[in-house]
């Protein structure tokens, strides 16, 4: 061998063993695709998306919108550019879809007396987009699904129950049953359909079942759920019968919010609770897994695995929803009814490893597991939208899909959206903070507002929840070296011993003396009152502060939104960001407030807001570092809707606060950074309307936190990044 080859050998092997191994795959969104774009031009209106599928190619999503009364389309052949693909009008309410070949299945409910159900099976023709033909199914569809080789479909017929009836209480004919019909080329035959009597097997209301969720496995079997009624059935295709039936079953918890009382306070118990399951999905040919989402009298508010014979051989008991809740996402105000409610599903294998996808609707959030035969691996939580009702996986393309059903915009919030994932090596976008529990005790968080930095630790900083909790305010310690975040300790604010009641916090600041001050956004119409707190170490309230007189004589409920402080001893200065204008307030300015604790001075400078064409613009945090004051300044738009999240700065030398009641000094800003890349790039979602949050740590290092709210009309995403800004002081 020359030396020449040798070497070269050697810088192969060499090259070989350098090589990191594979690195690790994770699902992140890269898309958002709100529905309303599929709204004719000049148009807007309320829109949804529920059950969705894909095309063969898995090129095209179809999703099925029942408020609106039709079926969108979205292009994804550029996954991460999802592009408008249209929708098309149907009389009644398309409730599910599925695609079979060059065709797309819908079911549409017709029902207008629900003792008199009706439905039809549609047939659209993917790439002409009409409705060519339509089966009637003589009851009400709920879904449908297609057999893995095409050759039929499986329609569930819940013939629901009016729950203003005698408070819901089933009975309620008529009955439910499960349809089968043949496909050729995507296309029903109509005259195929052969119908599945399953009633006499529930253990509840037999003789009114009402099927909610079917799938289908390799060998044909199709797996029913039965949801108020508790049950699953398992139905052999071929010869259109029952082969076996199990009750879900009931299951203990523990570790339960249950009340819906402004806290979050895990440690309640719930006892022989129905499962109630709605989607339903094989894992296999011989193991079924369903989301125990509830609607009669339960919702044990997880999932499980059984066997083809009811056997259970996994639940999720409270694991799922402590999970949700250390990312902030736990619904408080749905805690005493079925909490995180889990609803859809989806399971498919990517890249040789079977997974299942599990859809928390209140919590707005989807449960990536790994299924290991066993016990299942929760490895990844991906924010959803608000609301996930339905999802597909597209394998061949590592691709996930959802569809989120609410649609906040007359309100001011988020629009329905699909959004997409990819799974690729890479690390988790999301979450960006979440809480570690502390002596074994799960912290529950939500709705961070103020931000501070420690004064002695570098990474450490503090943040409150607002008037969400009303009976929880909180500290939070947060440790920004941790990737994600964590939340490593909570400090629960008390007035006399008791958790301190009409607070709205949504600002705080260091005292000095190992406390806090707290700013509280009043609101008269609540009887909270607007005015800062001082609090210890242990979070008891040692003073409060009302606003004078003379300020609250203009008051509005956007009151105060952050707290800092400058100066110490007997030159320590308070400063405070109203959000909007008062009522003696020149249009587009607000006012900055001083307050001096050892003189108990008031004054105040002004403020010059951004314009809006939409919506308002307004402060939502101060903080002080060096010389000038740091300042947020939004709107509260959300989506592709939103233009402004800003950080401006104040100089201090350069203020003159005055006494409130007269002539009050215009301070001139100077923009320091845009918030919206930031908001835009962190987890390729809408952009969320509610930045609450900004801070600097010990060393100077910026911090930014996003409110949601609680999960209360919102997805629940929050949004905890550090910022890098490009001035000094």
């Amino acid at each position: 061998m020359t030396f020449s080859t040798r070497a070269a050998l050697t810088a192969i092997l060499l090259a070989s063993v350098a090589v990191p191994a594979s690195a690790e795959q994770v699902f992140n969104r890269i898309a958002s695709f709100p529905v309303a774009q599929n709204l004719p031009k000049g148009k807007d209106k309320a829109t949804s998306s529920e059950i969705i599928t894909a095309t063969a190619d898995g090129n095209t999503l179809i999703y099925s919108d029942a408020p609106g009364g039709t079926i969108g389309f979205i292009d994804i052949t550029d996954a991460k550019a999802p592009k408008a693909g249209g929708s098309i009008a149907i009389d009644g309410e398309p409730n599910s879809v599925a695609a079979a070949g060059s065709k797309v299945l819908i079911t549409i409910d017709k029902t207008e007396d629900l003792t008199k159900p009706a439905g039809q099976l549609g047939v659209i023709d993917i790439v002409s987009k009409k409705l060519e033909a339509s089966c009637d199914l003589g009851g009400q569809p709920d879904s449908v699904v297609v057999a893995p080789d095409g050759s039929f479909a499986a329609i569930a017929i819940e013939n629901q129950r009016d729950e203003d009836l005698n408070d819901g209480a089933l009975p309620q004919l008529p009955a439910g049953e499960l349809l089968i019909v043949s496909l050729k080329n995507g296309v029903p035959a109509c005259d195929s359909i052969k119908r599945v009597d399953v009633t006499g097997l529930a253990t509840v209301a037999p003789e009114d079942p009402e099927p909610e969720f079917v799938n289908i496995n390799a060998n044909g079997e199709i797996a029913l759920t039965l949801q108020e009624n508790n049950h699953v059935i398992i139905i052999d295709s071929k010869t259109a019968k029952v082969t076996s039936h199990f009750s879900a079953g009931t299951v203990d918890l523990e570790g339960v919010d249950a009340k819906t009382d402004g806290s979050l306070n895990f440690s309640g118990k719930l006892t022989a609770v129905p499962r109630e399951p709605d989607a339903v999905k094989w894992l296999g040919t011989d193991r079924l897994v369903i989301a125990n989402e509830g609607d009669y009298k339960g919702g044990s508010r997880g999932f499980t695995i059984f066997d083809r014979t009811g056997k259970v051989l996994y639940d999720a008991g409270m694991t799922l929803e402590h999970e949700i809740a250390r990312h902030g996402h736990f619904p408080e105000k749905r805690a005493k009814n079925k909490g995180i409610e889990p609803e859809g599903m989806e399971a498919a294998i990517f890249n040789g490893q079977q997974y299942f996808f599990v859809l928390s609707e209140r919590g707005s959030m989807i449960a990536v597991y790994k299924d290991t035969g066993g016990e299942p691996e929760l490895v990844q939580l991906l924010p959803s939208g608000v609301s996930p009702e339905g999802a597909v996986a597209i394998p061949g393309r590592n691709l996930l899909a959802s569809a989120n059903e609410a649609d906040l915009g007359e309100d001011g919030g988020p629009r329905s959206h699909v959004m997409i994932y990819e799974l690729a090596e890479g690390k988790k976008a999301y979450p960006t903070i979440v809480s570690k529990d502390v002596d074994g005790k799960l912290i529950g968080w939500g709705a961070l507002s103020g931000l501070v930095g420690d004064a002695e630790k570098d990474g450490i900083l503090y943040a409150v929840n607002d008037s969400v909790y009303a009976m929880q305010p909180s500290i939070f310690t947060i440790d920004t070296t941790s990737k994600p975040a964590e939340i490593t300790n909570v400090v629960r604010i008390t007035r006399n011993g008791q958790p301190a009641q009409k607070l709205d916090i949504e600002g705080i600041a260091l005292d000095g003396k190992g406390g806090f001050w707290l700013a509280s956004e009043g609101d008269s119409a609540k009887l909270v009152g607007h005015g800062i707190c001082n609090v210890n170490a242990k979070g008891e309230i040692k003073a409060e502060i009302g606003l004078p007189a003379e300020l609250l004589a203009g008051e509005s409920r956007y009151g105060l939104e952050g707290i800092t402080t400058t100066g110490s001893g007997d030159d320590l200065t308070l400063w405070m960001a109203i959000q909007r204008e008062w009522k003696d307030d020149p249009k587009g300015q607000v006012k900055l407030l001083s307050y001096k604790p050892k003189s108990k001075e008031w004054a105040a400078v002004r403020y010059p807001l951004e314009k809006a064409e939409k919506g308002w613009v307004g402060l939502s945090e101060i903080t002080a570092n060096g010389d000038h004051l740091y300042i947020v300044e939004r709107d509260n738009l959300i989506g592709d809707a939103a233009k402004l999240k800003k950080l401006y700065r104040v100089s201090l030398k350069d203020m003159k606060p005055a006494k409130i009641g007269g002539e009050l000094q215009l301070v001139a800003k100077e923009e320091v950074h845009d918030f919206l890349p930031d908001l835009k790039n962190a987890t390729n979602g809408y952009v969320l309307d509610k930045l609450e949050g900004f801070a600097f740590d010990k060393s100077g290092k910026a911090f930014m936190v996003t409110d949601n709210d609680g999960v209360d009309d919102s997805s629940g995403e929050t949004l905890f990044l550090p910022v890098n800004l490009k001035v000094t002081n």
